[in-house]
């Protein structure tokens, strides 16, 4: 168990003793599009209350198997904002189709944290109804296409279709953002000159680079080094250039990081 899936199973199946104890609190920590002006606390809140049993049985199923390796990969913080946002962006696709629809559960994070390990791992397979495997990648497009079906067919058993698409959406949009301004710039940041010789021992040992098991957001900055190498020359980087690549190949017995 990673530190923010603990937290947020422990809130959810605290606030769904709540709810069993006092029913009337659901009232005023759901959702609802046409009141949120009134009631704005309630995009977060909503995240925690569930239907039934089943509904919120399934949901923290899904963030227990799905979250901890998500939250591994990304950090705590990032995890946070992850699973936050989807909910944030579940709340507010249903704002935009289903404005009088009052929309409750996890199911916006927990999705936003599927997408995440689709992302990650797209060939990892799931037990569907625990007998069926299909690999994650397949799942996230079906399950999405009969969320448009459903919920532009009039969303019938009460199921929240858009805030299951937001929740998709949320997750897709920040992980892309993360990727683009934040890898390259967190490593660049951390060292200011490259030490003596490295060019000579990057030279040497440029064919042998290491990615495996790499984060894709370090493996786009390591892929744009070479490709300037390639264009430019090694004597194009910067110091900083040099001793970030110079963690990815195999010079004086150094590993790789990720």
């Amino acid at each position: 168990m990673t530190p923010w899936v603990t937290r947020l199973l422990v809130v959810n199946i605290g606030v769904y003793l709540l709810q069993q104890s006092a029913p009337g609190i659901e009232n005023l920590l759901l959702y609802y599009p046409a009141r949120a002006l009134v009631t704005p606390w309630t995009v977060i809140t909503y995240m925690f209350l569930h239907g039934s049993f089943t509904h919120i049985l399934f949901n923290m199923i899904g963030l227990y198997f799905f979250g901890p390796r998500v939250e591994q990969r990304l950090g705590s913080a990032r995890f946070a904002w992850l699973y936050f946002l989807s909910g944030l962006s579940g709340a507010a696709v249903s704002t935009v189709f289903a404005y009088n629809s009052a929309i409750i559960g996890a199911s916006a994070g927990v999705f936003g944290v599927m997408m995440a390990y689709a992302m990650f791992w797209p060939r990892d397979k799931v037990l569907v109804w625990f007998v069926l495997p299909v690999e994650i990648w397949l799942l996230i497009v079906i399950t999405t296409v009969l969320a448009l079906w459903s919920g532009f067919g009039g969303s019938r058993g009460g199921v929240a279709d858009f805030a299951h698409l937001g929740g998709y959406a949320g997750a897709f949009l920040y992980l892309k953002w993360l990727e683009r301004n934040h890898g390259a710039r967190k490593f660049r940041a951390r060292v200011t000159k490259a030490a003596p010789g490295v060019e000579k021992k990057l030279a040497a040992s440029i064919g042998k680079v290491n990615l495996t098991g790499v984060h894709e957001i370090t493996k786009e900055e390591v892929n744009r080094i070479l490709d300037k190498i390639s264009a430019e020359g090694i004597g194009s980087l910067s110091e900083a250039e040099k001793l970030f690549l110079s963690n990815f190949v195999p010079m004086d017995d150094r590993k790789p990081i990720s």
